[in-house]
């Protein structure tokens, strides 16, 4: 028997314990991947799973007398901003368009930070997750893999968009954190503006250039997505600025 958990949302709290199958979809060169659900077929969407990449300030922000500290609110938005658009455009530059990007707010181990990209074609998603796996952010080895999830509103926890839900940060279902409108604009802007033009690389490298100076501009303070080859010395100066302000 299948996991619906799992298949809906691409994570279980049980993990690698649980007494249902986890279909984990995977990709061949020459077939599309398929996954069943109750014995029907399904073509798998060009998901890719980061786990846990996003570190809530709010969840960690503690003072030196280990009472936690005060994060406004426009601070914290402008960090989530800052992380999201850090991870899209270069996820996007890197690897493929992407159709869309949900970063989850829980506090389940499960869902914790779990990012989600669906890009446009799966040989995109298949070298996202060869790549992605060879790489670090904030001083930690990235973890990611292709993700089941076919419908972001299946995976929701519609009590929580509604302001609802009583389980708070522990439900099972995917509590999605936006992002700022502006932000949303300019990033989903990109990829009209380039399905309209396709003289591309100069294109996308002018673009890349504009969002990153713009994010440099906003906040000195952001995670880097990095090679695997970067130094120690250069590792433990991110890992000291990982989750702060």
């Amino acid at each position: 028997v299948n996991c619906s958990f799992y298949f809906k949302i691409g994570a279980c709290r049980h993990g690698d314990r649980c007494s249902r199958i986890h279909n984990k979809p995977t990709f061949s060169q020459c077939v599309p991947a398929m996954l069943y659900a109750n014995s029907q077929p399904l073509l798998a969407e060009c998901l890719v799973l980061i786990l846990n990449l996003y570190c809530n300030p709010q969840n960690s922000a503690k003072s030196a007398d280990g009472s936690h500290s005060t994060v406004s609110d426009e601070e914290m938005q402008e960090h989530y901003d800052n992380f999201f658009e850090e991870v899209f455009v270069e996820c996007e530059d890197r690897y493929g368009e992407i159709e869309e990007m949900n970063v989850c707010d829980n506090l389940g181990d499960h869902l914790v930070g779990n990012v989600y990209i669906k890009f446009k074609y799966e040989e995109d998603a298949e070298r996202a997750v060869v790549d992605l796996n060879n790489r670090w952010f904030g001083g930690r080895a990235i973890n990611a893999e292709l993700s089941p999830v076919t419908d972001f509103r299946e995976a929701c926890c519609r009590q929580y968009e509604m302001g609802e839900c009583t389980r708070s940060g522990f439900c099972n279902f995917m509590h999605l954190k936006p992002i700022s409108r502006e932000l949303r604009r300019e990033l989903y802007g990109r990829k009209r503006r380039r399905s309209h033009g396709r003289s591309s690389h100069k294109r996308r490298s002018r673009s890349h250039s504009r969002s990153r100076s713009r994010s440099r501009s906003r906040s000195r303070r952001r995670e880097y997505l990095d090679d695997s080859t970067t130094s120690s010395s250069q590792d433990k100066e991110r890992e000291a600025r990982f989750g702060r302000f």
